[in-house]
């Protein structure tokens, strides 16, 4: 005799398997990396590759490097503030461009010239501008992260229901009104996709500006002063703070992915 919690049960046992396996799968891969590449390292195929348990007992050792720790902080912290002011300026553009369509047709050609520009390019001009460097990083920042945040707005702006438009319209509603009422909560799904794929891009480009140019703290200034060193723990340095970088990227988009499954559950539904 079933009871009425055994149909709910039925259909998350599937489920569980399923994100179960998922999970042993990746667990396989990263453990076969691991393996090859201790591998590779022990046999000496490529000389400069330290191995793999010396690299991660180096990440380990890292953790508690308040010299590390310091610089690692600086660069979230800029990254953050550059993805915060990013979306600050983007969304409300992005918005203006997706509702009035006379101002996106005048603005598409500088768009389409500005965007494929690449950051890095921009850091003597950006160092020129601004004079302080963590000024001029932020700026850069804020100038890579704000088109995928501008351009996921622009397409979650077009892809409104005109019906649900025109009837806060009929009702007496302005522009206002239906861009804070209808728009913007329908955009809010490519928004944070936009936001998403920005904060992996500000991350890249702290530590891009933070190597090109030094500076006083930054993963980039530790880079470049784990490079200069001599011997075999130079190289154990960098790799080990390229997975430091690779790490905090996966937990941040992990959280991010997290957080717009949760937010926008109806989206899927």
């Amino acid at each position: 005799m079933t009871t009425r919690n055994d149909g709910p049960r039925r259909e998350r046992e599937p489920l569980a398997r399923a994100r179960v396996g998922k999970i042993i799968r990746h667990v396989v891969g990263v453990a076969g990396f691991l393996l090859l590449w201790e591998l590779v390292g022990r046999a000496g195929l490529v000389k400069w590759m330290p191995n793999a348990s010396d690299s991660l007992v180096r990440f380990a050792e890292m953790a508690v490097d308040p010299v590390f720790l310091g610089d690692l902080a600086a660069t979230l912290m800029a990254a953050a503030a550059g993805l915060v002011l990013a979306v600050l300026l983007a969304v409300p553009v992005g918005l203006l461009l997706g509702t009035v369509p006379v101002v996106e047709e005048t603005t598409r050609a500088i768009m389409e010239f500005l965007r494929p520009i690449p950051s890095v390019a921009l850091i003597p001009l950006a160092l020129f501008v601004f004079t302080p460097e963590l000024n001029a990083k932020i700026a850069l920042i804020v100038y890579a992260a704000s088109w995928p945040i501008l351009i996921n707005t622009l397409y979650g702006v077009r892809d409104v229901d005109r019906v649900a438009t025109e009837t806060l319209r009929s009702f007496g509603f302005g522009s206002g009104a239906v861009v804070w009422r209808v728009a913007l909560p329908s955009a809010a799904p490519f928004i944070f996709t936009g936001v998403r794929l920005a904060a992996s891009i500000t991350l890249i480009l702290a530590i891009s500006v933070e190597f090109f140019v030094g500076g006083a703290s930054g993963v980039g200034r530790f880079l470049i002063q784990a490079s200069t060193g001599l011997g075999d723990t130079a190289m154990l340095d960098v790799v080990a703070t390229l997975i430091w970088a690779g790490l905090v990227g996966l937990i941040v988009n992990a959280v991010l992915l997290r957080a717009e499954r949760r937010l926008f559950r109806w989206r899927n539904a």
